[in-house]
């Protein structure tokens, strides 16, 4: 079992190849919450005196992307829980008057919420793209929550004020959802073709998975919440400077903006083949000031790498949290 290192640069674990996963794994059963401003759905599974582990979903994908990193981890021993997010499955708030925002800072404070709902003092947090920044968030600002931290694409904190820096042109084509969904035209095409949307997402985020039309079709039904539009919407505009935050989380973003350094075990993944955005892991290595590795994972690898590597996703968390 490789171990983490101390480090204030990158340390490579070098390349881990794995066959590609058919990502088929489904959940049985779902539980409910109350968390804070959410009713929030989530999986529980393992034993309840074995060490917690929360793993956080992205856009546009849902709860399924850890089918099958969960029954890993059970047999490791750990208290696994994966919630949908805001705007996801069965998650709904609990007033109508509660805004609906989608910013970085409210997603974390919903994880925060539910560890406390379930009594979880300390957990490891784990997740990809929106799932893997609040994972981050956690653990950059309630560092005596978190246990261990494993981070696909790594240090994904930003701020409207970083939000504002323009890119090279071939960067921003890769963000040309985030300029859709600036209008009013892209947020009715969104509404209207949700699905279509999603499945196009994950063929260009992951070239090489062949997932199925039911593999799709059972995170996509997640999509059907009633505030998922208004959370996506809200992030990427959010994100711009194009729509206000929620001002309970000023104090919140003010930190985030300030680009903390993440002093927790961490272990960051990438797929070798992620069609999405994402930055080179020597731009952020430095940001993790405790133990540290980054892993390759090869194989055709590509955004959502727990449905497709569970194997590799699962290795780093129980590396991560028992090193």
């Amino acid at each position: 079992m490789p171990v983490p290192v101390a480090s204030a640069g990158l340390v490579l674990d070098g390349p881990i190849q794995l066959a590609q996963s058919e990502g088929t794994g489904s959940f049985t059963s779902l539980k409910q919450i109350d968390a804070g401003v959410l009713d929030v759905g989530y999986v529980e599974a393992g034993p309840l005196d074995g060490p917690a582990v929360i793993l956080l979903h992205s856009w546009p994908y849902d709860i399924h992307s850890f089918a099958e990193v969960t029954p890993l981890l059970v047999s490791a021993g750990f208290h696994v829980i994966v919630p949908y997010a805001r705007g996801y499955g069965s998650t709904s708030f609990l007033s109508k008057e509660t805004p609906r925002t989608g910013q970085p800072s409210a997603l974390a404070v919903d994880t925060i919420a539910l560890m406390d709902a379930l009594s979880i003092k300390k957990a490891t947090v784990a997740g990809f793209d929106w799932g893997a920044r609040t994972a981050v968030i956690v653990a950059a600002l309630w560092p005596h929550r978190v246990e261990g931290l494993v981070s696909v694409s790594g240090y994904l904190i930003g701020s409207q004020e970083a939000g504002k820096m323009p890119l090279s042109p071939k960067a921003e084509l890769q963000w040309w959802y985030q300029y859709y969904f600036a209008t009013e035209r892209g947020r009715e095409g969104y509404s209207k073709y949700r699905r279509e949307f999603a499945e196009l997402i994950w063929k260009l985020a992951s070239p090489k998975w062949q997932f199925d039309d039911a593999t799709f079709a059972r995170s996509a039904a997640s999509f059907d919440n009633s505030d998922h539009v208004d959370i996506v919407i809200h992030n990427y505009r959010w994100r711009l400077g194009l729509a206000q935050g929620d001002p309970s989380l000023d104090e919140l973003e003010a930190k985030l903006a300030a680009a903390p350094q993440v002093g927790v075990r961490t272990i960051t993944l990438e797929g070798d083949e992620n069609g999405a955005p994402h930055p080179d892991p020597a731009a952020y290595a430095k940001k993790f000031t405790g133990k540290y590795l980054h892993r390759l994972v090869k194989g055709g690898i590509g955004h959502n790498l727990p449905q497709e590597a569970p194997a590799a996703f699962a290795r780093a968390v129980i590396d991560v949290s028992k090193s």
